[in-house]
């Protein structure tokens, strides 16, 4: 059975830096495009950041968001730094296993979520 994990998140001040991890569990996805979503309250789930064998990012993120992989752990980290109250959200992590997209619908597999939340 696979399974997402996160953690790392929890309450920061504006201008402070997180980092999220995502393990996985019962399968390996070293060929898979691991990614990180977001939704903020009242608001639909947004793409962050994607890593396959390139590395996109939402235009909100770009230059203060770095997503990296240890397909030894199975593991997909999210650098938040420079945080901004907007950026308050529940984080998932997610895996397309066969394909480059970046879309929710292409997802495969989700986590739980972990809450982000950037106090001003």
């Amino acid at each position: 059975q696979v399974q997402l994990v996160e953690s790392g998140g929890g309450l920061v001040q504006a201008g402070g830096s997180l980092r999220l991890s995502c393990a996985a569990s019962g399968r390996t996805f070293s060929r898979a495009t691991m990614a990180w979503f977001r939704q903020a309250p009242g608001k639909e789930r947004e793409f962050v950041a994607a890593i396959r064998w390139d590395i996109s990012y939402a235009d909100s993120v770009k230059g203060r968001f770095t997503i990296s992989r240890d397909n030894a752990k199975n593991t997909v980290y999210l650098q938040i730094n420079s945080l901004r109250p907007e950026d308050t959200a529940v984080y998932y992590c997610a895996v397309n296993v066969h394909g480059g997209s970046r879309d929710v619908g292409a997802m495969d597999y989700w986590g739980k979520g972990i809450l982000v939340t950037v106090s001003s």
